[in-house]
């Protein structure tokens, strides 16, 4: 009989606090990252698998994760909660799982991201409220929720205190730049989603950068060039040599090109060398295909800029050098994929000549 009074009380306490909660849909406040806005039938999407063929199944997974997304919006609730229907979940043994089906919650102060708390709920029970903070001081906050790395969703639900207020903001970057590439863009490894170097780079920069990572599977790849060609943006930033080896960019990286520029006529391309992996220091064999990549990669551009009708014709598109190794070779996880000081490296790296680039252009 105690038992079950007990029990009573335990889910009187629980459905207590489970109403203290207004619950809103995050499409009802800002979306934030998003790189195909109103061509997904599914909002949390990044693509719309049902219309965008030739992706294999583990692709067709990934591009309906939700990296490098977000919405924002401000209230005054001393709490904030978070509700989920997921549909599938990763768990990649070199990411933390805070980062890859999890939260990652900022708040703007004095004109700064200022990160607030992150969580994730426990997977034998995904769906259940996540409570990501407390005990704040009841005064409006603009608030930038980042959602999962390596998950897909059906339903993200922003929970705030019944007769606290929540609305929506502005979107608070600017332009939409679109960023195509490996498990680095995605964000493998990243102890939390909002440390994906896109992310890093807009909240320094207050560009919004709009993220197809596709862990493991950026090859320069017709199918995907056929989503990029759709993608309503300002510009184009790749990390697309860190996937393919060095014949296959040989084979497929002009014609990539020439796509694209026949697409989006005018608009700045600048494709990022492939970082130094680690795991190179004492493997001759990696050592040697790891240099054959950047090798290719550089010579390419070099040849297509060496005469006047190949820098007239490529005359937006641009190639520089990503950093995310410090002198120490101590920022990585695996040897393949940066920590986050790592990723913080690489998006300071770049923040200069993007920026420099884009201003060409009247982005800024």
């Amino acid at each position: 009989m105690k038992r079950f009074i007990l029990f009573i009380l335990l889910a009187v306490s629980a459905a207590a606090s489970a109403q203290s909660y207004v619950y809103t849909e995050a499409t009802e406040l800002t979306i934030v990252g998003k790189l195909m806005p109103g061509k997904t039938s599914n909002p949390y999407h990044r693509v719309d698998t049902t219309l965008y063929k030739g992706f294999t199944k583990r692709e067709n997974q990934l591009v309906r994760m939700s990296s490098g997304m977000a919405c924002a919006f401000k209230t005054d609730s001393r709490s904030i909660s978070v509700c989920t229907v997921y549909g599938e979940m990763d768990d990649p043994v070199n990411t933390n799982i805070i980062s890859a089906r999890g939260y990652d919650l900022y708040v703007k102060q004095d004109g700064k991201w200022i990160w607030a708390s992150s969580g994730v709920s426990p997977r034998k029970n995904p769906s259940e409220p996540l409570k990501l903070i407390s005990g704040m001081d009841g005064s409006e906050h603009e608030f930038l929720l980042y959602f999962p790395a390596y998950s897909e969703e059906y339903s993200i639900k922003v929970g705030v205190e019944q007769g606290a207020a929540l609305e929506s903001v502005p979107n608070p970057f600017r332009h939409r730049i679109a960023i195509w590439g490996s498990s680095y863009t995605h964000g493998s490894s990243t102890s939390r989603s909002g440390m994906t170097y896109p992310a890093q780079f807009s909240r320094a920069t207050g560009l919004q950068m709009l993220s197809l990572g596709c862990s493991g599977r950026c090859m320069l790849q017709d199918y995907f060039c056929d989503v990029l060609v759709d993608v309503d943006a300002d510009a184009f930033v790749f990390d697309s040599f860190s996937n393919p080896k060095a014949d296959m960019i040989r084979e497929r990286l002009v014609p990539f090109i020439d796509r694209m520029i026949a697409a989006h006529p005018g608009k700045p391309m600048i494709f990022q060398q492939t970082i130094y992996r680690e795991r190179r220091n004492f493997n001759t064999a990696e050592d040697e295909k790891e240099q054959a990549k950047m090798d290719m990669a550089s010579l390419i551009f070099k040849e297509i800029k060496s005469t006047p009708e190949g820098r007239k014709k490529y005359k937006d598109v641009y190639f520089i050098t990503p950093d995310a190794c410090p002198q120490s070779h101590e920022a990585t996880v695996d040897g393949v994929h940066p920590d986050n000081y790592g990723y913080t490296l690489w998006a300071k790296s770049i923040e200069k000549p993007v920026k420099r680039i884009l201003r060409k252009y009247g982005i800024k």
